[in-house]
């Protein structure tokens, strides 16, 4: 199974922000540090505000940040909701036109992989993708404000 490039900007945008603690973050420093399209971020993060991952806020001490702590928020439920279609196969799709459906097993096989596929996202959270915290800021260019 492959993700779209969307479902993998949106977990990236995830962990950026997840790595900046209560530290508010602009479109334009994600993109720099994916070296991404801001407009491409845009609606990413769009979609991830419309459903609750992210907050946004415009002004001055806008920005971005996520919109509940990390450890709450499911894999599982990032790419389910990211992500258009799960159908592997034409025979996942209700347009369904393939002639061996009525007799072929690949559409279980390949629904039982799906599962397994979701299961072990479903054990995972944002949090877990938060390390190793050093080298992440390292790679990211993240520079957090000494108190």
């Amino acid at each position: 199974m492959k993700l779209t490039r969307f479902t993998d900007y949106s977990l990236r945008v995830l962990i950026y922000l997840g790595m900046q603690g209560d530290e508010r973050v602009t479109i334009r420093e994600i993109s720099q540090a994916y070296d991404v399209s801001r407009n491409h971020l845009m609606k990413v993060v769009s979609n991830l505000a419309r459903k609750g991952y992210v907050e946004t806020r415009r002004g001055p001490g806008g920005g971005l940040a996520l919109a509940r702590p990390a450890n709450q928020i499911n894999l599982a439920d990032v790419v389910s909701d990211m992500e258009e279609d799960l159908g592997l196969v034409e025979c996942f799709c209700p347009t369904n036109k393939c002639v061996m459906t009525p007799v072929c097993n690949l559409r279980s096989v390949l629904q039982q992989a799906l599962q397994a596929y979701i299961k072990c996202l479903r054990r995972h959270t944002l949090e877990d993708l938060l390390q190793p915290a050093p080298e992440l800021e390292d790679i990211l260019g993240i520079k957090h404000k000494i108190a």
